[in-house]
């Protein structure tokens, strides 16, 4: 791993912020479609399944509704990977900063 400036992760860590406020709606989970009877396929329907506050739950989306909820389940797994790099970020930042200031 290359060698950085304070200043280059804390820009990096800027240009994440910024991305972050661009996020917009999110739900977590997995967006399947299921069918009611599955050996003969028919009756699809579709379904969010996710976990929140250590619960499972499952919530039934409209057909109309699908677009909109893989959008939201899209920005989330952005906001997620986002939220990872900051984290990272964040702790080269302080290893490097502790390093400077010993010596």
């Amino acid at each position: 791993m290359k060698q950085r400036t304070l200043a280059q992760i804390e820009r990096e860590i800027d240009k994440i912020k910024a991305k972050m406020s661009d996020v917009g709606e999110m739900r977590p989970g997995s967006l399947t479609q299921q069918f009611k009877n599955p050996q003969n396929q028919t009756g699809p329907y579709f379904q969010l399944s996710y976990t929140l506050e250590m619960k499972s739950r499952t919530d039934y989306v409209s057909s109309e509704a699908v677009a909109d909820v893989r959008r939201q389940v899209a920005n989330y797994k952005l906001f997620k990977e986002l939220c990872a790099k900051w984290v990272a970020l964040g702790i080269e930042h302080s290893k490097l900063k502790i390093k400077l200031s010993k010596g």
